[in-house]
């Protein structure tokens, strides 16, 4: 019985099935460029909140790869209520991430999303590569949430001023809130307070001595 002979082209008839590979194009919206969407809100100022955002957004990310940062680093007799701590609000802040990005869209813009971009935008200082103690990592946390409290604040104030209610929402109800809630969470663990005796009242102290 003759042997059949392989086809001589295996890719014969996939063409449809093959993935078209190496694309290239022009940009269908460059970066600071708006493509108006049927949100009743004039064009300008969809601009102005879509770069206030841009920059929010920046920050945000920022202070997301900080917790998560820090989560990794942490050491000391806290560590593991600080390891857990920092990952819950690297979540809460990664979901904030999220939500500007798409403001920024559905405001017609276009958000920012590489590293190197966020690198280029943040105002946050940025932190060594090596491991920091845990009270320098919380300080470090409370002025990069300072840093984002005031830009979102003054932000709002702007939207509101524009009628964009959607981003003083944003801005108030999320961002604010949320980091309002997390520097309470943090703070508290810069608290010098005894962990096993209470420190005596300065007139107990002041008895025993004579």
């Amino acid at each position: 019985m003759a042997r059949k002979s392989a086809p001589s082209n295996p890719q014969a008839g996939t063409e449809r099935a093959r993935p078209i590979l190496h694309q290239h194009s022009r940009e269908i919206q460059p970066y600071g460029k708006i493509a108006k969407l049927s949100i009743a809100l004039d064009e300008n100022v969809c601009a102005a909140s879509v770069e206030n955002l841009n920059q929010v957004l920046a920050d945000t990310i920022t202070l997301r790869d900080l917790y998560k940062k820090h989560h990794w680093q942490v050491v000391g007799h806290t560590f593991y209520q600080l390891h857990l701590l920092f990952d819950k609000h690297y979540e809460e802040q990664d979901a904030l991430v999220d939500e500007i990005a798409e403001r920024i869209q559905l405001l017609g813009g276009v958000s920012l999303a590489m590293a190197a971009d966020v690198a280029e935008t943040t105002i946050i200082p940025r932190p060594p590569r090596g491991r920091e103690e845990a009270p320098v990592q919380i300080s470090r946390l409370l002025e990069a949430h300072e840093i984002l409290l005031k830009e979102a604040r003054t932000m709002a104030r702007q939207a509101s001023e524009a009628g964009d209610d959607g981003t003083n929402d944003l801005l108030v109800s999320d961002i604010i809130r949320t980091n309002e809630l997390q520097v309470w969470f943090l703070s508290e663990h810069l608290v010098d307070v005894p962990l096993v005796k209470a420190d005596a009242p300065a007139n107990t102290k002041a008895a025993s001595a004579d």
